[in-house]
């Protein structure tokens, strides 16, 4: 059921209002470009929680000073195959792009890469920033944390937060394997989602504020960790990524970040994250490597599924949602699509033109 009304939009015209908005905001050409791609990573392949519905968010912490919006990063440090980057509380997207192709650079001499970023702030999807290793040639793995919103197994309040894991694989002759999940059961912004188009959660994903699961999402105060009855496993993989981005930065923990919705949207969140990017070629020869995942990837989706079933890989979906909207356009919210026009209206920026309805 599409609870959509909106008109359809272009890709191309989405990206276009998009990167128009951030620079008569005043933010710089790079940190424009890498927010726009990577808000489009989510519109693109159906992540829409990240995707451009954060635009409005990312005008406010712009224009608060939260984002510095002509940022001067820095490699702060430098041992073998491993770099810091001071990122001068960059907007998160063009922290982690710069991140990862310094990891890329580093992996082309060493076999791998890796590079933790310092002053950073929220960098939406985490899989554009692994997609973006892997469509070089490298797998490229990527770690977040966040603001507390998701609660300990068993506990009654907020600890971690959705702490991405991301990590691509390139296949020769096919789109790249694609894993890009929360540790928590959803992201918030997923919430925030449901809360637009008025929708019930997913069972066992939120918690109210004794900890106790709800299917509201007005009602959520904090997230579950992934895996339900065995959430135990979700807030350990949380606990993987933030101490790949929080402690090996030297950045805040989850509980000492401030809230991604404020109410301060000038002091910088001082976040941290974390990028590897690895060269197959240092490990095994690339033919064996291309056949290894080719014939993985083969056995995988002819696998028998269940009755009413379909056996998936990591990424196939995104990639069919790509191709959908890449010929179909997408639709925005309600809520997003009121905020385009009040960011048009202000910025005097043209808003995205609707594709046009095939005749009836």
């Amino acid at each position: 059921m599409d609870h959509n009304i909106e008109p359809r939009l272009t890709l191309a015209e989405v990206e276009r209002f998009t990167f128009d908005i951030l620079l008569a905001v005043g933010a710089d050409q790079p940190t424009s470009k890498a927010a726009t791609r990577a808000m489009m990573h989510g519109a693109r392949f159906g992540v829409d929680s990240h995707g451009i519905r954060l635009l409005p968010h990312y005008v406010q912490v712009l224009n608060g000073g939260r984002v510095n919006k002509a940022p001067d990063l820095k490699v702060a440090k430098r041992f073998g195959a491993v770099a810091s980057l001071d990122a001068d509380h960059a907007h998160g997207a063009l922290a982690a792009y710069e991140a990862m192709d310094l990891a890329i650079d580093l992996a082309g001499q060493f076999g791998i890469g890796a590079v933790a970023i310092r002053n950073t702030s929220h960098f939406g999807p985490a899989g554009a920033y692994s997609l973006h290793a892997a469509e070089k040639g490298f797998v490229g793995i990527t770690f977040c944390n966040s603001d507390s919103f998701v609660r300990l197994h068993d506990g009654a309040e907020r600890f971690h937060g959705t702490n991405p894991i991301s990590v691509a694989v390139p296949v020769s002759g096919d789109a790249p394997w694609l894993l890009d999940m929360a540790t928590s059961a959803v992201p918030f912004n997923r919430v925030l989602l449901y809360r637009s188009l008025g929708l019930p959660l997913p069972p066992a994903v939120a918690s109210d504020d004794n900890g106790v699961d709800t299917t509201d999402a007005n009602a959520t105060e904090m997230l579950a960790p992934l895996g339900a009855a065995f959430g135990f496993k979700g807030a350990a993989l949380a606990g993987v990524a933030e101490i790949f981005s929080a402690v090996l930065s030297g950045m805040r923990l989850s509980f000492d970040i401030a809230p991604m919705g404020g109410p301060d949207f000038a002091a910088p969140r001082e976040m941290g994250a974390f990028v590897l990017a690895l060269k197959p070629e240092a490990f095994v020869d690339r033919a064996t490597f291309d056949a290894g995942m080719q014939r993985y990837l083969e056995q995988l989706r002819g696998s028998r599924p269940r009755e009413g079933g379909e056996v998936m890989a990591p990424g196939d979906r995104e990639w069919r949602v790509a191709r959908e909207r890449e010929a179909a356009g997408v639709q925005l919210d309600p809520a997003t699509s009121h905020a385009f026009s009040a960011l048009a209206e202000e910025y005097g920026v043209r808003l995205p033109s609707p594709i046009d309805a095939p005749a009836s």
